[in-house]
């Protein structure tokens, strides 16, 4: 399915820019009219790529939160360093990124709107 295509795209989109609001700017022309053709709301599309981007967020080196979580990690474990953290954060990404698909997977196939006046499709 493209969604999920989608979602791993921005996944590993996120390992090399940083910023959010830079990856949805270069994203969004092209991807949500390019899923607009298909059907699907514009919601749905930026939902997507909204789980993309923070499901990679503790794995992701150049986050500007990274050294925040790495500080506080070394507050438990002064040997903690960037590959420990990494190895620790990388089976709860992967986790919890395969628990969002699945959520946005059954959300889709229920039909459920993404809100008010959001539909999953747009005919």
């Amino acid at each position: 399915m493209v969604l999920i295509l989608f979602m791993l795209m921005c996944m590993l989109l996120n390992l090399f820019i940083g910023s959010a609001s830079t990856k949805w700017a270069i994203l969004a022309s092209v991807f949500v009219p390019m899923f607009m053709v298909l059907g699907f709301h514009p919601g749905l599309i930026q939902m997507a790529y909204r789980i993309g981007d923070a499901v990679t967020n503790p794995i992701c080196a150049i986050d500007a939160y990274f050294v925040m979580l790495l500080a506080l990690a070394q507050r438990y474990d002064r040997r903690c360093g960037v590959g420990t953290l990494l190895a620790n954060m990388m089976p709860f990404a992967l986790t919890y990124g395969a628990l969002m698909m699945i959520q946005l997977l059954l959300w889709y196939f229920l039909n459920l709107p993404m809100g008010p006046n959001a539909p999953i499709l747009l005919s």
